[in-house]
Protein backbone atom coordinates (compact mmCIF):
# COMPACT_ATOMS: atom_id res chain seq x y z
CA UNK A 1 0.00 0.00 0.00
CA UNK A 2 1.68 3.33 -0.90
CA UNK A 3 1.03 6.31 1.68
CA UNK A 4 2.53 9.56 1.12
CA UNK A 5 5.23 8.88 -0.93
CA UNK A 6 6.45 5.64 0.85
CA UNK A 7 5.23 2.09 -0.40
CA UNK A 8 4.36 -0.17 2.70
CA UNK A 9 4.88 -3.85 2.66
CA UNK A 10 1.79 -4.31 4.87
CA UNK A 11 1.56 -8.25 4.41
CA UNK A 12 5.27 -8.67 5.35
CA UNK A 13 5.99 -6.25 7.88
CA UNK A 14 5.17 -4.02 11.13
CA UNK A 15 5.13 -0.64 11.05
CA UNK A 16 4.85 1.71 13.66
CA UNK A 17 2.68 4.86 13.77
CA UNK A 18 3.54 7.47 16.22
CA UNK A 19 0.50 9.81 18.12
CA UNK A 20 0.66 13.82 17.71
CA UNK A 21 -2.03 14.87 19.71
CA UNK A 22 -2.28 18.91 19.24
CA UNK A 23 -5.29 19.10 21.40
CA UNK A 24 -5.20 21.22 25.18
CA UNK A 25 -7.20 17.86 26.39
CA UNK A 26 -5.41 15.01 25.25
CA UNK A 27 -5.85 11.96 28.00
CA UNK A 28 -2.19 11.29 27.94
CA UNK A 29 -0.31 14.23 27.00
CA UNK A 30 -2.46 16.79 28.27
CA UNK A 31 -2.17 19.04 25.44
CA UNK A 32 1.71 18.64 25.40
CA UNK A 33 2.15 18.90 21.96
CA UNK A 34 -0.18 21.39 21.34
CA UNK A 35 2.10 24.28 20.19
CA UNK A 36 3.61 24.18 16.22
CA UNK A 37 7.10 24.06 17.63
CA UNK A 38 6.87 21.62 20.29
CA UNK A 39 4.54 19.09 17.92
CA UNK A 40 7.37 19.61 14.89
CA UNK A 41 9.94 19.17 16.78
CA UNK A 42 8.00 15.74 18.67
CA UNK A 43 7.20 14.60 14.78
CA UNK A 44 10.60 14.61 14.00
CA UNK A 45 12.04 12.69 17.42
CA UNK A 46 9.35 9.83 16.77
CA UNK A 47 10.52 9.78 13.12
CA UNK A 48 14.44 9.12 14.19
CA UNK A 49 12.89 6.59 16.88
CA UNK A 50 11.60 4.76 14.13
CA UNK A 51 8.11 5.69 13.59
CA UNK A 52 7.37 4.70 9.94
CA UNK A 53 3.97 7.56 9.85
CA UNK A 54 2.87 10.63 12.05
CA UNK A 55 -1.10 10.25 13.20
CA UNK A 56 -2.15 13.85 14.07
CA UNK A 57 -5.62 14.19 15.94
CA UNK A 58 -6.85 17.89 16.74
CA UNK A 59 -9.62 15.99 18.68
CA UNK A 60 -9.34 14.23 22.34
CA UNK A 61 -11.55 10.95 21.82
CA UNK A 62 -10.67 9.94 26.27
CA UNK A 63 -14.36 8.72 27.56
CA UNK A 64 -16.19 11.79 28.33
CA UNK A 65 -14.61 13.45 25.43
CA UNK A 66 -16.26 17.17 24.32
CA UNK A 67 -16.69 17.19 20.48
CA UNK A 68 -14.83 19.73 18.87
CA UNK A 69 -16.53 21.80 16.40
CA UNK A 70 -14.98 21.53 12.67
CA UNK A 71 -13.31 25.16 12.12
CA UNK A 72 -11.66 24.97 15.74
CA UNK A 73 -10.21 20.89 14.67
CA UNK A 74 -9.00 22.48 11.05
CA UNK A 75 -6.94 24.98 13.09
CA UNK A 76 -5.43 22.76 15.31
CA UNK A 77 -4.11 20.20 12.50
CA UNK A 78 -3.84 22.14 9.25
CA UNK A 79 -1.16 24.13 10.22
CA UNK A 80 0.48 20.84 11.85
CA UNK A 81 0.13 18.78 8.71
CA UNK A 82 1.33 21.58 6.30
CA UNK A 83 4.53 21.88 8.91
CA UNK A 84 5.19 18.55 9.01
CA UNK A 85 4.81 17.84 5.19
CA UNK A 86 7.35 21.23 4.34
CA UNK A 87 10.06 19.43 7.24
CA UNK A 88 9.73 16.49 7.67
CA UNK A 89 9.86 13.36 4.92
CA UNK A 90 7.20 10.92 6.57
CA UNK A 91 3.87 10.33 5.94
CA UNK A 92 0.91 11.53 8.16
CA UNK A 93 -2.21 10.52 9.07
CA UNK A 94 -4.82 12.45 10.09
CA UNK A 95 -7.20 11.19 12.72
CA UNK A 96 -10.37 12.42 11.90
CA UNK A 97 -14.12 11.63 11.47
CA UNK A 98 -15.46 14.38 10.20
CA UNK A 99 -16.01 15.06 6.12
CA UNK A 100 -15.09 18.86 6.16
CA UNK A 101 -11.90 18.21 8.57
CA UNK A 102 -10.81 15.45 6.41
CA UNK A 103 -10.91 17.65 3.22
CA UNK A 104 -9.21 20.51 4.89
CA UNK A 105 -6.17 18.10 6.08
CA UNK A 106 -5.97 16.43 2.39
CA UNK A 107 -5.65 20.13 1.10
CA UNK A 108 -2.95 20.82 3.76
CA UNK A 109 -1.03 17.30 2.56
CA UNK A 110 -2.55 14.74 5.06
CA UNK A 111 -1.66 11.20 3.15
CA UNK A 112 -4.28 8.90 5.16
CA UNK A 113 -7.46 9.40 7.17
CA UNK A 114 -7.80 7.53 10.42
CA UNK A 115 -11.78 7.27 11.21
CA UNK A 116 -12.57 6.25 14.58
CA UNK A 117 -16.27 5.48 13.48
CA UNK A 118 -15.92 3.25 10.81
CA UNK A 119 -17.34 5.64 8.02
CA UNK A 120 -20.78 5.69 10.35
CA UNK A 121 -20.75 9.34 12.20
CA UNK A 122 -20.20 11.44 9.31
CA UNK A 123 -22.04 10.10 5.78
CA UNK A 124 -20.11 12.30 3.86
CA UNK A 125 -16.83 10.77 4.72
CA UNK A 126 -16.74 7.95 2.61
CA UNK A 127 -17.41 10.07 -0.52
CA UNK A 128 -13.96 12.38 0.59
CA UNK A 129 -11.71 9.73 1.27
CA UNK A 130 -13.12 8.22 -2.00
CA UNK A 131 -12.47 11.43 -3.84
CA UNK A 132 -8.96 11.68 -2.68
CA UNK A 133 -7.73 8.30 -3.10
CA UNK A 134 -6.13 8.51 -0.17
CA UNK A 135 -5.60 5.17 1.77
CA UNK A 136 -7.81 5.05 5.31
CA UNK A 137 -8.04 2.96 8.64
CA UNK A 138 -11.60 2.39 10.05
CA UNK A 139 -11.90 1.77 13.28
CA UNK A 140 -14.60 -0.29 15.02
CA UNK A 141 -16.35 1.53 17.61
CA UNK A 142 -19.79 1.78 19.43
CA UNK A 143 -21.74 4.20 21.26
CA UNK A 144 -22.33 1.65 23.97
CA UNK A 145 -20.96 -1.82 24.40
CA UNK A 146 -24.54 -3.62 23.85
CA UNK A 147 -23.38 -6.81 22.05
CA UNK A 148 -25.47 -9.85 21.81
CA UNK A 149 -22.57 -12.26 20.58
CA UNK A 150 -19.56 -10.33 21.20
CA UNK A 151 -16.82 -11.11 18.56
CA UNK A 152 -19.21 -12.17 15.87
CA UNK A 153 -21.32 -8.68 16.30
CA UNK A 154 -17.65 -6.79 16.21
CA UNK A 155 -17.12 -8.57 12.81
CA UNK A 156 -20.70 -7.68 11.73
CA UNK A 157 -20.21 -3.64 12.67
CA UNK A 158 -16.96 -4.10 10.53
CA UNK A 159 -18.54 -5.56 7.89
CA UNK A 160 -20.96 -2.71 7.78
CA UNK A 161 -18.04 -0.43 7.68
CA UNK A 162 -16.97 -2.31 4.99
CA UNK A 163 -19.72 -2.05 2.57
CA UNK A 164 -20.20 1.79 3.36
CA UNK A 165 -16.34 2.15 1.88
CA UNK A 166 -17.09 -0.02 -1.25
CA UNK A 167 -20.27 1.65 -1.92
CA UNK A 168 -18.40 4.80 -1.72
CA UNK A 169 -15.54 3.72 -3.94
CA UNK A 170 -12.94 2.99 -1.50
CA UNK A 171 -10.72 0.97 -3.45
CA UNK A 172 -10.12 -2.09 -1.37
CA UNK A 173 -6.39 -2.26 -1.68
CA UNK A 174 -6.77 1.01 0.37
CA UNK A 175 -8.90 -0.09 3.34
CA UNK A 176 -6.78 -0.81 6.59
CA UNK A 177 -8.63 -2.05 10.08
CA UNK A 178 -8.50 -1.31 13.50
CA UNK A 179 -10.09 -3.30 16.71
CA UNK A 180 -10.93 -0.01 18.20
CA UNK A 181 -9.49 -1.79 21.47
CA UNK A 182 -10.90 1.18 24.28
CA UNK A 183 -14.04 2.58 21.93
CA UNK A 184 -17.05 0.95 22.88
CA UNK A 185 -15.87 -1.79 24.68
CA UNK A 186 -15.97 -3.00 28.16
CA UNK A 187 -12.80 -3.75 30.34
CA UNK A 188 -13.79 -7.59 29.52
CA UNK A 189 -14.17 -6.77 25.38
CA UNK A 190 -10.75 -5.41 25.12
CA UNK A 191 -9.03 -7.60 26.48
CA UNK A 192 -11.26 -10.23 24.22
CA UNK A 193 -10.66 -8.52 20.82
CA UNK A 194 -7.00 -8.43 21.76
CA UNK A 195 -6.58 -12.46 22.49
CA UNK A 196 -8.67 -13.02 19.39
CA UNK A 197 -6.83 -9.90 16.90
CA UNK A 198 -6.56 -12.88 13.89
CA UNK A 199 -10.21 -13.18 13.61
CA UNK A 200 -10.12 -9.77 11.61
CA UNK A 201 -7.96 -11.30 9.20
CA UNK A 202 -10.72 -12.72 7.81
CA UNK A 203 -11.62 -9.63 6.01
CA UNK A 204 -7.93 -10.06 3.48
CA UNK A 205 -7.67 -6.14 5.01
CA UNK A 206 -4.06 -4.87 7.20
CA UNK A 207 -4.89 -4.59 10.32
CA UNK A 208 -3.74 -1.21 12.79
CA UNK A 209 -3.25 -2.26 16.66
CA UNK A 210 -3.90 0.92 18.72
CA UNK A 211 -3.65 0.42 22.71
CA UNK A 212 -1.32 2.78 23.87
CA UNK A 213 -1.72 3.75 27.76
CA UNK A 214 -5.31 3.11 27.11
CA UNK A 215 -7.53 2.21 30.10
CA UNK A 216 -7.59 -1.73 29.86
CA UNK A 217 -3.51 -1.15 30.30
CA UNK A 218 -4.14 1.23 33.36
CA UNK A 219 -7.35 -0.93 34.84
CA UNK A 220 -4.57 -4.15 34.50
CA UNK A 221 -2.00 -2.50 36.03
CA UNK A 222 -3.37 -0.05 38.26
CA UNK A 223 -1.39 2.36 36.71
CA UNK A 224 -1.85 6.13 35.34
CA UNK A 225 -1.37 6.84 31.61
CA UNK A 226 2.32 7.90 31.47
CA UNK A 227 3.29 4.72 33.43
CA UNK A 228 1.68 2.23 31.37
CA UNK A 229 4.49 1.47 28.58
CA UNK A 230 5.13 -1.91 29.97
CA UNK A 231 1.62 -2.83 29.40
CA UNK A 232 1.63 -1.44 25.88
CA UNK A 233 4.46 -2.95 24.91
CA UNK A 234 3.07 -6.28 25.56
CA UNK A 235 0.72 -5.75 23.80
CA UNK A 236 2.47 -4.70 20.93
CA UNK A 237 4.43 -7.44 20.94
CA UNK A 238 1.10 -9.36 21.30
CA UNK A 239 0.07 -7.72 17.85
CA UNK A 240 3.32 -8.81 16.21
CA UNK A 241 2.80 -12.24 16.76
CA UNK A 242 -1.17 -11.95 15.71
CA UNK A 243 -0.26 -10.38 12.29
CA UNK A 244 -0.82 -6.84 12.92
CA UNK A 245 0.63 -4.45 9.85
CA UNK A 246 0.72 -1.06 12.08
CA UNK A 247 0.89 -0.40 15.96
CA UNK A 248 0.05 2.90 16.67
CA UNK A 249 1.92 4.03 19.79
CA UNK A 250 2.95 7.22 22.26
CA UNK A 251 6.21 5.95 22.79
CA UNK A 252 7.98 5.31 19.16
CA UNK A 253 11.31 4.09 20.57
CA UNK A 254 10.37 1.67 22.71
CA UNK A 255 7.57 0.36 20.86
CA UNK A 256 10.09 0.21 17.22
CA UNK A 257 12.53 -2.06 19.58
CA UNK A 258 10.20 -4.06 21.11
CA UNK A 259 8.46 -4.90 17.33
CA UNK A 260 12.34 -5.61 16.01
CA UNK A 261 12.74 -8.22 19.37
CA UNK A 262 9.55 -9.99 18.29
CA UNK A 263 9.70 -10.48 14.57
CA UNK A 264 13.41 -11.74 15.49
CA UNK A 265 11.90 -14.40 17.67
CA UNK A 266 9.56 -15.22 15.01
CA UNK A 267 11.47 -15.42 12.15
CA UNK A 268 9.87 -12.75 10.35
CA UNK A 269 13.21 -10.75 9.78
CA UNK A 270 13.96 -7.37 10.86
CA UNK A 271 13.97 -4.11 8.93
Amino acid sequence: MKIGNREFDLKNQTYIMGILNVTPDSFSDGGKFHEMDKALFHAEEMMRDGAAIIDVGGESTRPGYTVVPDEEEIERVVPIIEGIKSRLDIPVSLDTYKSNVARAGIRAGADLINDIWGLKYDEKLAGVIAESGLPCCLMHNRKEPDYTDYLQDVLMDLSETVRLAEEAGIEDTKIILDPGVGFGKTYENNLEIIRYLEELHAFGYPILLGTSRKSVIGLTLNLPAKERVEGTLVTTVFGVIKGCSIIRVHDVKENVRAVRMARAILGKGVE
